[in-house]
């Protein structure tokens, strides 16, 4: 599997999709994202028609976890220097959740590189709106905490169903690939206080690309009004709703079209 030196950490990525596609798709993992996590973001609806390539972040999955404090711009350019890697000038990234705050890191440093952005379940930040400060959990007993992000991941709660629990309760015990491997928590602590100080709502009028919002209508960590904000700040920007929550994709069957055709 493909390890790379980026910047000051040694890097683990995947490509995937149709490697002939001419329609190059940068794809950024949300809190906690690991790449042997099952279904991975590689599979789905997008393999058929894109080249995909998507990254295990600093402090996560298989990447290094240096032993810093971490920043938005430090995610933001650990992708721009995984692009330049592959050979990438120009791509379309989707990031969703803690990724979607990496893809606007990414595209107002450098908007000349990416060709269409979808923005799904995130915030800018700022006077823009911050998402729901899911720091606050980390000492949360695992009981507790599967219940506050029960109620975070679709507001309707027990209505939303049985996926939105079992989905609930393994974020909050925080087990799968990877849970006993050394630095784990401490590299998913320090992505969550980076998350933190995300803020890219006054240099959104830098984007200049087709913009994708697309957002649940009962995401209890990025905010509706968080969409209007930065739909009002990107001038070509399309927002979409969707029937669910915070992982609104598997929730509506129609959510996965949309962002197809639009990174078509």
């Amino acid at each position: 599997m493909p390890f790379v030196s980026v910047r000051d950490i040694r890097m683990y990525y995947e490509r995937g999709g149709n490697p002939d596609s001419d329609r190059r798709l940068l794809l950024v993992n949300g809190s906690g994202g690991d790449l042997r996590h099952k279904p991975g973001i590689l599979e789905g609806a997008l393999a058929e028609e894109f080249d995909l390539l998507a990254f295990d972040q600093r402090g996560l999955g298989q990447t290094e976890k240096p032993d810093r404090s971490y920043t938005m711009a430090d995610y933001a350019e650990d992708a721009l220097g995984l692009l330049d890697h592959v050979g990438w000038e120009r791509c379309r990234v989707y990031g969703m959740s803690f990724g979607g705050m990496v893809a606007q890191e990414l595209a107002v440093t450098a908007p000349e590189r990416v060709e269409r952005l979808v923005l799904g379940c995130t915030s800018p930040g700022g006077a823009g709106g911050a998402s729901y400060p899911l720091h606050e959990l980390l000492d949360t007993p695992p009981d507790d905490a599967a219940a506050v992000h029960g109620r975070l991941l679709d507001t309707r709660g027990p209505d939303a169903g049985e996926l939105m629990q079992q989905i609930s309760k393994a974020m909050a015990m925080r087990g799968g690939a990877g849970a006993e491997e050394p630095g784990r928590d401490e590299g998913y602590r320090r992505q969550l206080e980076a998350r933190r100080g995300h803020d890219t709502f006054e240099r959104l009028h830098r984007l200049d690309m087709p913009v994708l919002i697309a957002a649940g209508r009962y995401d209890g960590i990025a905010f509706p009004e968080n969409q209007e904000a930065m739909h009002a700040a990107i001038s070509d920007s399309r927002l979409e709703w969707f029937e669910g929550g915070h992982v609104f994709p598997l929730q509506d069957p129609r959510a996965n079209d949309v962002i197809r055709e639009f990174l078509l």
